[in-house]
């Protein structure tokens, strides 16, 4: 077992994954920094999401490492990575999956509640991030009365109340028209660089990949960037592993 850089607050090495006997991830290493926003992009069906689940402690990769903050996070119990996604981690899926019995600032101040956070400040930070993505009105609304905009936002701002230290998001403008998708991002990335959030961003779509600092791109399971320019150690033992598998 090879320790990850120093330098690299999240670190992954040939990550291999299958859903009954169809591969989802072979081989697949990378490295993000601090603060850094990472796109992966690539088609639907490439291995994305798979690659962000099993970073992020969701799924256990069935071969590799993935290492954060220089802890490795696939040898840790299902209770361990339970607690280090509630602790450290923010996710952002493609659908809201909201509580449906719960307000919209209650759906965002969850993650804090769950965590031992006062009622008072837990609300505060909720309707703060729900004002900065333009649903602060739907604050007393439960999902039922949002329509499917205003529940990807109140999604988001869920993620954003604990100020993670890496933020995973999984597709999460799709369900937005492009024009509000574009200004959702910006503030997410925004927000991401003020508080040096580490972002991991899912897409197919070129244009939002541009609002990262670097961008690493799959297919079939495989990376699929070969530029020289961002490839290190672990980029070269991706490569290697994909060639290997096909």
């Amino acid at each position: 077992m090879v320790a990850p850089p120093d330098n690299d607050v999240l670190w992954a090495r040939g990550l291999h994954h299958a859903y009954r006997g169809t591969t989802a991830l072979a081989g697949v290493s990378l490295g993000v920094q601090e603060g850094e926003i990472l796109a992966v992009t690539g088609p639907r069906g490439c291995g994305k999401t798979t690659l962000l689940k099993c970073l992020s402690g969701q799924l256990r990769p069935t071969e590799g490492e993935v290492w954060f903050n220089g802890s490795p996070v696939h040898s840790l119990s299902s209770l361990s990575r339970e607690r280090l996604r509630l602790d450290r981690f923010g996710w952002i899926d493609t659908e809201p999956h909201l509580v449906p019995e719960l307000t919209a600032w209650e759906n965002a101040a969850l993650p804090l509640l769950l965590r031992g956070a006062g009622h008072r400040s837990a609300k505060h930070a909720a309707v703060e991030w729900l004002d900065r993505l333009d649903v602060g009105m739907c604050a007393r609304r439960r999902p039922s009365q949002l329509d499917q905009s205003q529940r990807q936002r109140v999604a988001i701002a869920r993620a954003l109340t604990t100020t993670p230290q890496v933020l995973f998001a999984d597709e999460p403008t799709a369900p937005l028209h492009h024009s509000d998708g574009t200004q959702v991002l910006r503030t997410l990335t925004t927000a991401a660089r003020s508080h040096q959030i580490t972002v991991l961003l899912a897409t197919h779509d070129p244009d939002t990949a541009t609002l990262a600092d670097r961008s690493i791109a799959l297919l079939d399971g495989c990376r699929s960037d070969a530029s020289p320019a961002t490839a290190g150690s672990s980029d070269e033992e991706s490569r290697a592993a994909c060639s290997l598998s096909v």
